[in-house]
């Protein structure tokens, strides 16, 4: 058999060369008749819409995979949900280019609420790569995944201690040595999951195992409420992100930190911004509402 007869001996060759490097399809995860039925029972959603605003922008497409873990890591994965929903708004150029969805892709589509509220009715965890951002738009179509907790592939996982730069999941993909198509939801879906199930380097466990112990660790929000404005530089850079005040969450800086670290975080807000005993306001979160606008 030729080199062009046998790819991966190629590939092999060529990356023995020290010149190349070779990206491979995603790994496919072992399938599972029943992964709801074995320890753990998950779904991985991933969503594909016309914009960024929760409150203008719509759903164009809802990919969901079941998944079967433990605690050490992914077992197998279920047959994929995906399908599109034609929005009441125009689908951005921006948005078709990227994903390839376009009007006559969602033409007389529709996804029904309760039909996904069925798939994730006995759903231990979802997980997203930035469920910041797919839980905002998914609780306002299906309210029933706010009964749900919720894990982040992008955010709870140490992908740079691991030797990746970036945690967007092309970056984390090329690094890891697979290629996948981009922007379709439910190749993001398996593609993600693929990551999770490996294990990290320069660690010794899987990245799901590290993204679920920190998915269910308690967890405080600190609002630096009455920071004065000259404050913003120093709290920036101590990991503060800003919320405007129109989601019904204070006008304020705000950091998530674990709960033994909020005696520190007290001291530096102390030390370094109030300069006063003026207090922060510090709310508890939980996996069933990290990332949503109820904290």
């Amino acid at each position: 058999m030729s080199e062009v007869q046998n790819p991966e001996r190629l590939a092999c060759a060529l990356e023995a060369s020290g010149k190349f490097r070779v990206l491979r399809p995603v790994p496919e995860l072992p399938t599972l008749d029943d992964p709801i039925g074995l320890v753990g029972r998950g779904m991985f959603v991933d969503i594909e819409t016309t914009g960024i605003d929760v409150a203008r922008d719509e759903i164009v497409q809802i990919a969901m995979v079941p998944f079967a873990y433990t605690a050490t890591g992914i077992i197998g994965v279920g047959p994929a949900f995906c399908e599109y929903h034609e929005p009441s708004i125009p689908i951005p150029p921006k948005v078709t280019e990227l994903t390839g969805i376009s009007a006559d892709t969602v033409l007389f589509c529709a996804i029904n609420p309760d039909n996904l509220a069925s798939r994730i009715a006995d759903t231990q965890l979802i997980v997203a790569h930035n469920a910041a951002f797919d839980r905002r738009f998914l609780e306002a179509f299906c309210p029933a995944f706010a009964t749900k907790p919720w894990a982040c592939s992008m955010s709870q996982v140490p992908w740079e201690s691991a030797g990746f730069e970036g945690v967007r999941l092309a970056y984390l993909l090329a690094q890891a040595g697979f290629f996948h198509q981009a922007h379709r939801a439910d190749a993001d879906c398996h593609a993600t999951l693929a990551l999770l199930a490996r294990t990290l380097p320069r660690h010794s466990e899987t990245a799901f195992a590290i993204m679920l112990r920190n998915a269910l660790a308690p967890a405080l929000r600190i609002w630096a409420v009455g920071a004065p404005y000259e404050a913003k530089t120093v709290l920036k850079a101590n990991g503060y992100r800003w919320n405007p005040g129109d989601n019904g969450r204070p006008k304020a800086w705000y950091k998530d930190i674990g709960v033994d670290h909020s005696q520190v975080e007290t001291d530096f807000l102390a030390a370094n911004v109030y300069l006063s005993n003026r207090a922060p306001l510090i709310c508890a979160i939980t996996p069933l509402d990290r990332f949503s606008d109820r904290v």
